[in-house]
């Protein structure tokens, strides 16, 4: 009875306490934010419910609490600093200030947090896609605390230049690169539509000239139909426009008599040797 009492007095104690706190705590968009009164963990609805970043919250309820102001960077340097830091790769945005990254050091990540996974951190501020960032993890959630100003900036730039050019991960090559840094590449590549389009796209016209016993040397996008740059078997070399959407041959390079799109690229590769005898 006596334990009954005292908590009783303690859920008292807190609830008091309470209307008279503000706090400070991070919010992510739709989010809820939590403090500690009295030993008494409370979660509470933010308002307004749309508010994202850093704020001073007042307890309204049991459930709900009011912004009061945005916590400014002393206040939240302060928060942060009792979490350990983590050094992560930005990937992409995942949804308003909330990024999806992946560990820096994967060694180093499984023996701090027991696991090695791409994470979602909280409240980017600042910060594009391959950066390198120092954030804080509190036990369930990662928070963004800067950019990581003693990184080599130019990794950041190469892999921003690989990806406008569509390079493929497994092409990569630079001096620095890493197998997390492969990684961080391959999860900021499959949010673009199309990205892989091109590997695809070689994957078939070379599948189709090797079945016809040729080999893909390079290919062209011309819209509707590729110049397509292939060899015989006995290495002679090929220019042929193919069409796109079922590989017939739009042009051979040789005369044909005009019968070039009575032939696909596989069957090409056999009326091209037989020319070659």
């Amino acid at each position: 009875m006596t334990n009954i009492f005292k908590l009783i007095n303690q859920i008292a104690i807190a609830e008091a306490q309470l209307s008279a706190t503000q706090f400070l705590a991070p919010c992510v968009k739709g989010g809820r934010v939590r403090t500690q009164v009295a030993g008494m963990v409370y979660t509470f609805s933010p308002k307004p419910s749309k508010f994202e970043g850093w704020g001073i919250f007042q307890a309204v309820d049991e459930k709900t609490a009011t912004v009061v102001e945005e916590a400014d960077l002393p206040q939240i340097a302060e928060y942060l600093q009792h979490f350990p830091q983590v050094r992560l790769r930005l990937a992409h945005p995942l949804r308003g200030q909330t990024w999806l990254a992946y560990p820096v050091n994967e060694a180093d990540m499984r023996q701090r947090l027991k696991v090695v996974k791409p994470i979602a951190v909280h409240l980017v501020t600042e910060g594009v896609t391959f950066e390198q960032i120092i954030a804080r993890w509190n036990g369930q959630s990662c928070w963004f605390e800067e950019v990581d100003r003693r990184t080599d900036p130019a990794i950041s730039e190469t892999l921003q230049s690989a990806i406008k050019q569509l390079t493929p991960a497994e092409e990569l090559h630079f001096k620095g690169i890493t197998p997390e840094i492969r990684t961080v590449y391959e999860l900021a590549t499959r949010r673009i539509d199309g990205f892989a389009q091109p590997q695809q796209d070689e994957k078939r016209l070379r599948k189709a000239l090797q079945m016809g016993g040729g080999e893909l040397r390079q290919f062209h996008d011309r819209s509707d139909y590729w110049t397509v740059d292939w060899t015989t078997a006995d290495g002679v070399r090929h220019t042929s426009a193919i069409a796109k959407n079922d590989l017939t041959v739009v042009s051979s390079g040789i005369c044909l008599s005009g019968r070039d799109r009575d032939f696909d690229l596989q069957s090409l590769v056999g009326v091209m040797e037989q020319q070659e005898w």
